[in-house]
């Protein structure tokens, strides 16, 4: 009798391979350990529950455990840690409240996902320093904030001002949620810029509105310390002290991919667990998806750490075509991203670091260029700032990135789709892209940047 497919981690990745495995194969028994009580979760959601616009944890749950159980005839075990991992005997170690197991497998998929960096800052064991990664932390959050953790954040916040540590996709958005509370909010960034993948042109665009949004923004800053005596109550940096209540750190996130790692899993450079193209470890039997594995970027085809949700769910799902018998490779990156901040759009995909760029490979040539969102006379419009980068050589086209108040977040989907194809800007000018008025002038700016881009390359 054939061992179960087992699965490390019931999120993104580990629940859509399940799934699929189980759906394409219904006789295969699948085993998935989660060491927490949720799974199947929306992460990308939780600011939004701090800020209110989602009133209930239930609300990010996209299947629920008794689901995948009683519908989808999964065993899920939650509050089961799979504590090490044996390849050559084809077994995993797991503790959980029947205490400690061994369970063979056939297949193995481990999706342990990343967690929050925590930077080492005296004082983040303070009471109000928070980290965001989980629904029980968005929990706590909101309930430090003074609301209740299930209704409709509307009353008064229990605290005045909020600091975010971090100008990337949690701290802007975490700026936005403290900000709609009332709170005077501080952002910190140690870098020049906030959304340093995104460039320095759209960064200072983003920066602007931030400020006309009241955030106060401490570039070029470094946090040194959190003070207070149990309780958080202030920042401490080079330029001085600034009082805050709460703080929001937000510095990046790290792959969990130590149990990988003792089992001599092989790991990339980025610290991610090495895979092929079908998801596959050094390992035949054991499989890596999600944000705790790498992917192959289609600019560079080299293997990179990019954790997005679509990247986990895509990946999860090959593999369990594949673990059913039909072999799936987990597809391409391109590191495609949208965020809101207040009432911009801002997105980015591809390579826009020319120094990253140069060091792939690649001669690059950029433009940057503005454009209306509508025909100029149909009201309501606004524009739409776009950076462009291409190798001068070949003309390929090598990544992109946007802000504006609307008509960004499908328009980046245009580029990431030519990054795919592998086109030249020359290819992406010619395109034929929708237009009416009350949606694009009928040079798209996605086209005007190409046109702009092919003509600096000529």
């Amino acid at each position: 009798m054939e061992e179960p497919f087992v699965v490390v981690g019931g999120d993104a990745a580990g629940m859509s391979a399940a799934s699929k495995a189980k759906r394409d194969d219904p006789d295969l028994d699948v085993v998935v350990f989660e060491r927490g009580e949720w799974v199947s979760y929306g992460a990308c959601g939780l600011p939004y529950y701090v800020k209110g616009e989602v009133e209930s944890l239930d609300d990010l749950v996209s299947v629920t455990p008794e689901a995948f159980r009683e519908e989808r005839g999964i065993d899920l075990r939650t509050n089961h840690e799979v504590v090490s991992v044996d390849p050559e005997a084809e077994t995993v170690t797991v503790e959980g409240p029947e205490g400690r197991f061994e369970q063979p497998y056939g297949r193995l998929l481990i999706a342990t996902g990343a967690r929050a960096v925590e930077p080492p800052i005296d004082g983040m064991d303070l009471e109000g320093v928070f980290t965001l990664h989980s629904l029980p932390a968005a929990r706590a959050v909101r309930e430090y904030l003074g609301f209740d953790a299930s209704g409709p954040a509307d009353a008064e916040p229990a605290v005045d001002r909020a600091a975010v540590v971090g100008g990337g996709y949690i701290g802007i958005e975490m700026a936005e949620a403290f900000a709609a509370h009332g709170l005077e909010v501080h952002l910190f960034e140690m870098l020049p810029h906030v959304l340093q993948p995104f460039g320095e042109a759209v960064a200072e665009r983003v920066e602007e509105h931030l400020r006309e949004q009241g955030v106060q923004l401490h570039l070029d800053t470094a946090v040194e310390a959190f003070g207070g005596e149990g309780r958080l109550e202030s920042i401490h940096t080079p330029d001085g002290e600034v009082p805050v209540d709460v703080a929001m750190v937000g510095v990046g996130v790290a792959p969990n991919a130590e149990l990988a790692e003792r089992a001599g899993i092989e790991l990339g450079e980025s610290g991610a667990v090495a895979t092929d193209e079908y998801g596959r470890t050094n390992h035949e039997a054991v499989f890596a998806a999600g944000d705790c594995a790498e992917a192959r970027h289609v600019v560079t085809g080299e293997p990179d750490h990019v954790p997005l949700a679509l990247t986990a769910n895509r990946a999860g799902r090959a593999i369990g075509q594949t673990v059913a018998g039909d072999p799936t490779p987990t597809g391409d990156i391109a590191g495609t991203a949208v965020l809101k901040a207040f009432d911009l759009e801002v997105a980015r995909t591809g390579i826009t670091d020319e120094e990253r760029a140069t060091e792939a490979g690649f001669d690059p040539v950029s433009v940057f260029i503005d454009a209306p969102s509508r025909a100029h006379y149909y009201p309501g419009g606004s524009p739409i700032s776009i950076e462009m980068v291409a190798d001068r050589e070949s003309g390929r086209l090598l990544g992109a990135s946007m802000v504006g108040r609307e008509g960004v977040a499908k328009r980046i989907d245009s580029v990431a789709t030519a990054l795919h194809a592998g086109m030249t800007v020359a290819e992406v000018e010619t395109l034929d892209l929708a237009y009416a008025p009350p949606f694009s002038p009928v040079w798209d700016p996605v086209l005007t940047a190409a046109k702009v881009l092919h003509g600096k390359l000529d």
